[in-house]
């Protein structure tokens, strides 16, 4: 499974690279820069034909691709033989005027930020839809080994397992993603929680805390689900104990079970998993057809199965129909706040939270591509089809932003020369051009050993 997650994402992970490329070879194509290779996928070429002075490629690794533009062997040449200009040539990349360079370097940013616009646009077009749960909550504090805190927001503010949650900051709440969505990006900011208990309605004021490990807002909710099964995966632990869907679960290992974590957290302890033992025998009452049964589900550890084969209800959300108009408004507020949030998490680094942690590394972001598609794949193709792209939208939204900071190496870094000399009517030496790429480079390769070495550790912890 993770293989297949990492192929997926080596495609997806591709498609938000080549249109950044794209957006280069079209500017410059426009701006008089003559483009020497255009290639999709890196390494030994496969295929290629020649059109309009560009070779276009195909090569052996499928990851992405470059534009090769002409004047990158006069910069090497003039950098060796110190020479204190570039030699232009017509067509080059060097002996277009600072604005041309300037766009075509901002070209590929811009690129993956319209390809945000445009696949959200679709995407809300179409319609999709997703699987999320209710908006009641269990606090996670009645779960020991799933708290990683002392203490929650929620619990200071009163909330209660089996709330149901309507609103949050006065924004109606219809399911748990909502909740989410809602509480995540606001670590540290108060806000007012209506909730349903029973029959009557509280409002509740929470803090959203920071968890550092991955720079979300939490308050220490889990989705509460009634414990009535709705799938059985076959020959698993619980189809051999004979439980099937529709059978509710009252108790377990002698414990009440009030909802689906009770059962999963119990499934996973080791009180279910006798020492020495490969499989544990957990006593299950149940009720089928208003009749109360009871089995033995005897858990196998070696088979991997952490649930035991049990899946409890989800809930299918459906988008709303909306015009093309209202469509185009969708895609451009949820790429508009995907960059907010982008900035605001770069923020947050500088808050406590981990790097290690919270930044992933190309290895980890292909793995994520293809998970989230793969989740989605489970319950349609147009279902795992809507997850990758409104991904990939992300991805692309994050590529556009850290590619514009004036870092070395980077578009932005270019950019910020091609200013430099707009402003100053003089252009960078070679040798002021290399050292500053140098140090870019030298930065890049710094994170990049960072996060591969946090990104191996991820895998095999998966």
């Amino acid at each position: 499974m993770v293989v297949l997650d990492i192929l997926i994402g080596l495609i997806g992970l591709g498609i938000v690279i080549i249109v950044h490329e794209l957006g280069h070879f079209a500017v410059a194509k426009l701006s008089g820069i003559d483009v020497e290779v255009f290639s999709v996928g890196w390494g030994r070429k496969l295929f290629s034909f020649a059109f309009r002075g560009t070779e276009y490629r195909l090569s052996l690794i499928p990851v992405g691709g470059y534009c090769k533009m002409k004047g990158e062997d006069l910069l090497r040449r003039a950098i060796e033989n110190n020479e204190t200009h570039i030699v232009h040539e017509k067509g080059s990349l060097f002996s277009v005027t600072p604005w041309k360079r300037l766009l075509t370097y901002f070209a590929g940013p811009a690129a993956n930020f319209v390809f945000s616009i445009v696949v959200l646009t679709i995407v809300w077009l179409v319609g999709f839809t997703f699987q999320t749960y209710d908006s009641r909550i269990a606090l996670i504090s009645d779960y020991p080994d799933m708290a990683r805190m002392k203490s929650y927001p929620a619990n200071e503010a009163g909330l209660q397992s089996g709330d149901r949650i309507i609103s949050v900051g006065g924004k109606p709440v219809s399911n748990f993603q909502d909740l989410e969505n809602d509480i995540a990006p606001n670590p540290g900011k108060s806000v007012v929680l209506v909730v349903q208990r029973g029959d009557t309605v509280v409002s509740v004021e929470v803090t959203p805390r920071l968890d550092t490990s991955t720079g979300a807002g939490v308050i220490g909710v889990s989705q509460w689900v009634d414990p009535v099964i709705d799938s059985v995966a076959k020959g698993s632990s619980a189809a051999r104990a004979g439980l099937a869907k529709g059978d509710r679960i009252v108790k377990a290992g002698g414990r009440a079970i009030r909802n689906s974590l009770d059962f999963l957290t119990l499934v996973e302890s080791d009180a279910a998993k006798p020492s020495g033992l490969r499989a544990g025998a957990l006593p299950i009452t149940y009720l089928r057809d208003g009749v109360e049964h009871e089995t033995t589900m005897r858990l196998d550890r070696a088979a991997g199965s952490e649930d035991g084969g049990v899946a409890f209800p989800m809930l299918t959300v459906h988008s709303e129909r909306v015009g093309l108009a209202a469509a185009i408004g969708k895609g451009v507020g949820e790429t508009a706040n995907t960059l907010a949030l982008t900035v605001k998490g770069i923020g947050l680094l500088f808050r406590g939270v981990s790097f290690v942690g919270a930044v992933s590394g190309p290895i980890r972001i292909t793995y994520y591509v293809g998970e989230i598609a793969q989740a989605g794949f489970k319950f349609g193709v147009g279902e795992g089809l809507a997850n990758l792209f409104r991904f990939l939208c992300v991805l692309s939204v994050a590529l556009f932003f850290m590619n514009l900071l004036p870092i070395p190496a980077m578009d932005g870094g270019l950019i910020l020369l091609a200013l430099i000399e707009l402003v100053t009517g003089r252009a960078t030496r070679p040798q002021i051009f290399y050292r500053y790429q140098v140090v870019g480079f030298a930065l890049m390769f710094g994170l990049i050993i960072l996060t591969t070495f946090s990104d191996v550790s991820f895998l095999i912890n998966k």
